[in-house]
């Protein structure tokens, strides 16, 4: 057969692969063989089956390739030539490759729901199914109050039934009309059997229209015409709907229904001449009605258990028939049981708190103001607990809270926030009557599901300039922090810049030329530089009695370009690779801060006495034992200069006629009263720091100084370590 013939075979629309180019300059991989005239060079050779020059009107004898004259074939490789009269358009590339690729989810699924049903069909829709399925919306006519959690809901904005399927087919249709092959429409009151459905999607074409579930009559129709039921739920593959889309309107108009279902049949029957099938490819829609009385517990046929939709459906309370009982129903319904812990170590504390106050401080207080968020949750929560009672004893008994007597509320990971509490309330009755009753509530604040939430693309290749103060009492621990930076930035060739801020006090500045306090570290510096040749450290003389963290960042923020990403760290940092990366990967620009939390060892005179450290535990870097992590300090941060300033700009109102505001201020307090960025506070275990007793500065602000302080106490050694030493204190002044 000539090879012409072949390619006649293949011509519409196959793609081939090309390794090379053949018989004319081709830049991409994938071509497409189509029919008709082309202004192409090389068209007319492809129409007419030569792919070759000089290979027309030869045939290709032999069966299997031997003896033929043209049995090797000689590519015939042509440059590639871009005409310059012609207009050629930039390429753009998509943002994901099953974009490109043209590939498409399989299912979508859509539930339609009321406002009545939301809070219990829909939600236990949601629990049976959703888990199963790439996505799963629920529309709705009109919101609920409070919507569920962790639920994709749509509310169109009519209740109308026929309004409400005309409004989701157009919805489906121009948000993911080309993003999936099938759309599965079902009522609240339908159960799927998810994985069924699923493998029936699997083994049915996607290029074609179909319109596949129960197909029921039309009363005084058509005998010949069906549509779907609702009830069973239905498929809709994606070029029915793409066909569907313009006629919508028109059917909206001139179909009158009172079910979507009905209307939405007549309309693809009316625009299309499609009716709904239930065998497609020889495959079927299994469904089962179920009865009025009928207990799904009882039922035994092959057509049930084989079933991929199951109609009607209500929820009904089987918590006496699981070995629990009725009391092993999980409460609220489709919110996982709570957490039983299995040693007394994991049992979660519950909290308890006022309206004023909460017994639980982070500052370890035993008591502090309720405020911010915690106020507004709590505040929340009793106006819900007033509202639900209303809701369930209106209209024989109404309630007003007069005060919350306690409270109570706890974390659980599994479930959400969960809260006891004792409210006194006022009880009316229809006749005006009143009393004062007190009664318990218990709720819950459940988790939501989880999803994936932007964030801006972040590189681990950021240049880092590091910002170390250094004042004269604290030079002798800057040697040891030089030679950590020498051997974890310079000697890994890391990029990242170092500047020093040397702070004189008045008396030193005057006498710098005679005595300069800091000539030692120079010095040092100066044999840094020598060392590593193409290295500079810069450094910066700033003379003050205040060494303000605040003032200091605004001598550096002037010197440097607003993109610099700076890490603002101390004398006893340890620099080293790992924490710079995660700065790097922590520290968004016009999106979040990093205040990193570093791991402070304990002191070696109290935590190890006459003893010498084991290996082990020398290594805190890697063991992280014999210390903590000091959550009192927040010398150490990293920022872009950008965020910096922006926060600044904001602050500069405040200090007009106040300067000592920046001496009681912080560069954490400058973000998170000035800035609308994400303060990420958290532990770092690459920060290690050997014990030092700090000298705390009693001009700074009365916060400041106390947090120094605390970091000192704290710092000494743990509890435990501290009960030992007055142990043995004790031991040996009894002897």
């Amino acid at each position: 057969m000539r090879l012409s013939s072949l390619l006649a075979l293949f011509r519409p629309a196959l793609p081939l692969i090309l390794g090379l180019s053949l018989g004319c300059s081709l830049s991409l991989l994938t071509v497409s063989w189509t029919q008709g005239d082309t202004d192409e060079p090389c068209g007319d050779g492809l129409v007419n089956g030569g792919l070759f020059a000089g290979n027309q009107g030869h045939n290709t004898k032999g069966g299997n390739g031997a003896g033929g004259e043209n049995e090797d074939f000689q590519p015939h490789i042509v440059p590639y030539y871009r005409d310059p009269n012609k207009l050629h358009k930039k390429v753009f590339r998509t943002r994901y490759i099953h974009t490109e690729l043209g590939i498409r989810e399989r299912l979508l699924v859509g539930i339609l729901t009321s406002r009545a049903s939301l809070t219990t069909l829909a939600v236990a829709v949601n629990r049976t199914v959703a888990h199963y399925f790439h996505k799963t919306f629920f529309f709705t006519g009109v919101r609920s109050p409070k919507l569920p959690h962790g639920m994709q809901v749509v509310a169109h904005g009519d209740d109308r039934p026929v309004w409400l399927m005309y409004e989701t087919v157009r919805y489906l249709h121009q948000h993911f009309g080309g993003d999936y092959d099938w759309f599965y429409l079902a009522q609240d009151d339908t159960y799927t059997q998810a994985e069924r459905l699923s493998q029936l999607v699997s083994h049915l074409s996607a290029g074609q229209d179909l319109y596949l579930g129960r197909a029921e009559e039309f009363i005084g129709g058509d005998e010949h015409a069906r549509y779907c039921h609702g009830g069973y739920g239905y498929l809709l593959s994606r070029s029915l709907l793409a066909r569907l889309q313009p006629h919508l309107d028109t059917c909206r108009n001139d179909i009158l229904s009172v079910r979507p279902d009905e209307w939405l049949g007549r309309c693809i029957i009316d625009s299309l001449g499609l009716s709904c099938v239930e065998v497609h490819q020889e495959m079927q829609y299994l469904y089962f009605e179920l009865g009025k009385n009928a207990d799904p517990e009882r039922e035994d046929s092959a057509a049930f258990k084989n079933a991929f939709t199951v109609h009607p459906v209500q929820i009904s309370n089987l918590s006496s028939l699981t070995p629990e009982g009725k009391g092993g129903a999980t409460w609220p319904i489709g919110i996982n049981s709570p957490f039983q812990p299995k040693t007394r170590f994991e049992v979660i504390n519950w909290e308890y708190f006022t309206e004023e106050h909460i017994y639980s401080c982070i500052d370890g207080a035993p008591k502090c103001e309720l405020r911010g968020a915690d106020r507004a949750d709590v505040s929340d929560v009793v106006e819900i607990a007033v509202e639900r009672l209303n809701e369930r004893y209106q209209p024989v008994l109404r309630f007003r809270k007069q005060r919350l007597l306690n409270g109570y509320r706890r974390f659980d990971p599994t479930r959400g926030m969960e809260y006891t509490l004792d409210l006194a309330l006022e009880a009316f009755t229809q006749k005006g009557h009143s009393q004062v009753i007190a009664k318990r509530v218990g709720l819950l604040r459940p988790l939501s599901s989880i999803e994936i939430i932007p964030m801006p693309y972040v590189t681990e290749a950021t240049r880092v300039q590091v910002i170390l103060p250094v004042t004269a009492q604290e030079q002798d621990y800057v040697g040891n922090f030089l030679d950590m930076y020498v051997m974890n930035a310079l000697d890994t060739h890391d990029n990242v810049l170092l500047t020093f801020l040397f702070i004189y006090e008045p008396f030193d500045a005057q006498r710098v030329s005679q005595n300069d306090v800091f000539a030692g570290i120079k010095s040092m510096i100066g044999e840094v530089e020598k060392r590593y040749a193409d290295v500079k450290i810069l450094w910066i003389s700033v003379k003050t009695e205040v060494p303000s963290q605040v003032k200091l960042m605004d001598i550096i923020s002037k010197k440097h370009p607003v993109d610099t990403l700076f890490f603002l760290a101390s004398v006893w940092t340890e620099v080293n690779t790992d924490f710079l990366n995660r700065c790097r990967m922590n520290a968004i620009s016009n999106w979040q801060v990093f205040f990193p939390i570093h791991f402070q060892e304990y002191s070696p005179a109290i935590v190890y006495r006459d003893q010498q450290p084991s290996v082990a535990s020398s290594s805190a870097a890697e063991s992280l034992k014999d210390g903590h992590f000091d959550r009192h300090v927040f010398e150490e941060a990293c920022f872009y200069n950008a965020d910096y300033m922006a926060a600044r700009t904001k602050m500069a109102a405040d200090i007009l006629d106040n300067d000592e505001m920046l001496e009681s201020m912080d560069v954490y307090e400058i973000f998170v009263r000035y800035s609308s960025l994400h303060v990420f506070r958290a532990v770092e275990p690459a920060l290690v720091q050997k014990y030092v007793r700090r000298t705390c500065n009693p001009r700074f602000s009365e916060d400041i100084y106390h947090r120094c302080v605390l970091s000192n106490l704290e710092g000494l050694a743990s509890r435990s370590h501290l009960a030992m030493a007055l142990f043995e204190q004790e031991q040996a002044n009894s002897t």
